[in-house]
Order: structure tokens, then sequence, then C-alpha cells
């Protein structure tokens, strides 16, 4: 019996383990949120400006992207990581990814805790903005720019400075412009690396 259970198990495969793995701790953050009726999201899980010498604001300028407001939150987002992340992981790596989105996250977060300090900010929206600008450099070819770029980057950013300027909620249209903006550099550097390595 063990060893069909065995059998069974060893079927799946853990096939982009740092998008499984960032899924699985913030689906945890998420649960600890409702647990502690949202105590460990304030203050492990959610960006803001404190004390300059206050060690967790450092932490959170990281652990931020794990936390969500709410399961509808949480969804939101991770649909869109759990379709476009496995494919990224595959193209550039596991140990790039993670780097891309380590940047990305300190990035957003320097950006809100310096320009918007009466504000708090939690959530992965700003690595799923980065992760779809970034997909849209996958089929690109020296000397050519995708029209799947051109209308990626009109359809969200726009959407999102559009909102920004007229809307007035409790959604980081700020977050998702600076994930869109660092997934484009990413982009962009990758793909002209490649092709310098390609030309030596």
């Amino acid at each position: 019996m063990s060893k069909k259970i065995a059998a069974f198990f060893a079927k799946f495969q853990y096939n982009a383990p740092v998008i499984l793995t960032f899924t699985l701790l913030s689906f945890i953050s998420l649960l600890l949120g409702w647990i502690t009726g949202g105590a460990s999201t304030d203050f492990l899980f959610r960006i803001y400006r404190s004390r300059l010498f206050d060690p967790m604001m450092y932490v959170r300028m990281f652990t931020y992207v794990l936390g969500h407001a709410d399961y509808a939150h949480f969804i939101s987002n991770f649909t869109i990581i759990l379709l476009v992340g496995p494919m990224l992981e595959e193209k550039y790596g596991s140990k790039q990814l993670l780097e891309m989105m380590t940047v990305t996250a300190l990035v957003t977060a320097l950006i809100q805790v310096i320009f918007f300090p009466g504000t708090a900010l939690l959530g992965a929206s700003g690595i799923a903005f980065m992760l779809i600008l970034l997909s849209s450099f996958a089929n690109y070819e020296k000397g050519r720019i995708p029209i799947t770029l051109i209308l990626v980057a009109l359809i969200y950013l726009s959407g999102e400075i559009i909102d920004g300027l007229f809307q007035r909620d409790n959604i980081s249209q700020m977050g998702h412009i600076i994930g869109g903006i660092c997934g484009c550099i990413f982009g962009w550097f990758i793909t002209k690396t490649s092709r310098s390595e390609a030309a030596l």
C-alpha cells in the first residue's frame, strides 16, 4: 500500500520551485492573517514608513509581497502568477527569476516608503505585473519590437495610470506600474545580454 501511495505522489512534479514556494508562503501568510485577525499581516506583510532604525521595516520591504488583504486579493494575483510564472521560470531559470522578483519587491517598497509615507502596501500585484510585461519579451527577436509588448504595455500600464488619476480605491496602481516597468527593464536587459553573448 505504501508503495502505491509513494508511486502516486511521485507523479507530481514541483516544476516551478520559486513560483510554487512563493504561492505556498503567500497562502500561509493569508491563513496567519485570518487566524490572528490581521495582526500578523500588519506586523510582517504590510510595508509602510516607520522609524528609520526599526529593523522590521527593512524585513517588510521584502515580505509585504506575501501578504494579502483577503482571499479575493490573493486569487486575483496568483491566477496571473501561476499562469505566467512557471513558463518564465523555465525560460530564465529559478535563480534569475527569484532575483527579478526580489528587486521588483525592493524597488516598489522603497518608492512606497519614500513617496507615500501615509499609506501602506501589501500584496504580490507588482510581481504579477512584472511577470506580465516580462512575458511579452518571450519571442523577442534582434532588431524587432514585438507587437505583444506594445499591446501589453498599453493595455495594462495605461489602464493603471488612468485608474490612478481618476479612481480613489484601495488598489495600488503605483505598485502595478513599478512592477510593469521592472518587467520591461528586465526583459530588455536580458534579451540584450543574450544577443551580445550570441554574437561572441
